[in-house]
């Protein structure tokens, strides 16, 4: 190990690899390393990322943040529980941050500040929750939660619009975030040995090539006589449904108003759309399920069937001949 330090130091090496050194914590000498654009420390017994680390600075043209230089980081295989933020804060410069086989449980908010982070891998730590600033991170392609305690993703996850592979099986999730199909880009998603019921409202129309879903507990196709109830309306929902209506028509005077309503707009934008008659609704509706064959609607090499959430706003919707969504029974 000291071999390899003494050689980047008189080179002035971009790079350090102290991988599999059973080394418990890295040594200080490393923040002489100005030039270091790639840290490799994986398969160590480090438990912590050292304060020494900080002084790593990039020094031409100017000092622009703590690691700036700093590119790659692999760290998987040690024993570390927690990522201090004001290390996460400095690598404004990060493409691929892997932290693999270790005992974290969180990610610090400070995460947003890895702007341009491509490659983000987690697999196998103790993780129970994701930071909603992982929105941030607009140019992630590859994301791994594989093997962690998560029971829910957030919903800005869908923010992360370059995502092609997103890996979180042998989690506890009972359920992916609505609006997984802003994800255009995505190509691979595994969710096998999770706790799911079906898959988010319109999640047929991604353009997967793979997909991994063994081992959860998905809803069945399985007819049962249904018990409908006469549905009434608040105000407030009639008042939603007549306004997000005349919004659609660019030319009403209800759509011209509403940009100086922030709040009623903000409020809105958490309506949903009946799939039989289209119309727009906000907080009523009924939860509905249909079975999408992946190779006939997905062009999916499988020909396995998936369950996927729908919502209809009324039961009206809901007794029209002519759909294939059915209500999902309780027991």
């Amino acid at each position: 190990m000291t071999e390899s330090v003494v050689r980047a130091l008189y080179g002035q090496a971009a790079s350090l690899n102290l991988s599999s050194k059973k080394i418990k914590a890295v040594p200080k000498c490393v923040s002489r390393l100005p030039n270091l654009s790639v840290l490799l420390l994986n398969n160590n017994s480090i438990s912590a990322l050292p304060a020494e680390l900080l002084s790593l600075q990039h020094e031409l043209p100017a000092v622009l943040g703590h690691l700036e230089s700093l590119k790659k980081l692999y760290l998987f295989g040690n024993q570390i529980t927690v990522v201090p933020p004001d290390v996460i804060d400095g690598l404004r410069n990060l493409v691929v941050l892997n932290l693999n086989h270790n005992q974290i449980q969180r990610l610090p908010p400070e995460i947003k500040s890895l702007s341009r982070l491509r490659h983000l891998s987690v697999l196998d730590n103790k993780l129970e929750e994701v930071p909603v600033e992982l929105g941030h991170l607009t140019m992630l392609s590859e994301i791994n939660f594989t093997s962690n305690n998560l029971s829910w993703l957030p919903q800005q996850l869908c923010q992360c619009k370059e995502l092609t592979k997103l890996h979180v099986a042998r989690n506890k999730l009972t359920s992916l975030p609505e609006g997984m199909g802003a994800l255009a880009k995505l190509q691979v998603l595994d969710v096998a040995g999770n706790k799911l019921f079906m898959f988010p409202v319109e999640f047929h129309l991604l353009s997967l090539k793979e997909l991994y879903y063994e081992g959860n507990r998905f809803v069945r196709c399985e007819p049962m006589s249904s018990v409908q109830d006469v549905e009434v309306l608040t105000l407030k929902e009639l008042v939603a449904r007549f306004v997000l209506r005349e919004d659609r028509n660019r030319s009403s005077l209800v759509h011209r108003m509403l940009p100086h309503y922030p709040l009623l707009t903000a409020l809105l934008a958490n309506g949903s759309c009946c799939a039989v008659c289209l119309d727009p609704f906000l907080t009523t509706w009924l939860e509905c399920v249909h079975f999408i064959n992946l190779k006939k609607d997905m062009k999916m090499r499988s020909s396995q069937t998936i369950p996927v959430r729908a919502l209809l706003c009324s039961y009206k919707c809901f007794n029209t001949d002519g759909h294939s969504y059915y209500g999902v029974a309780t027991r």
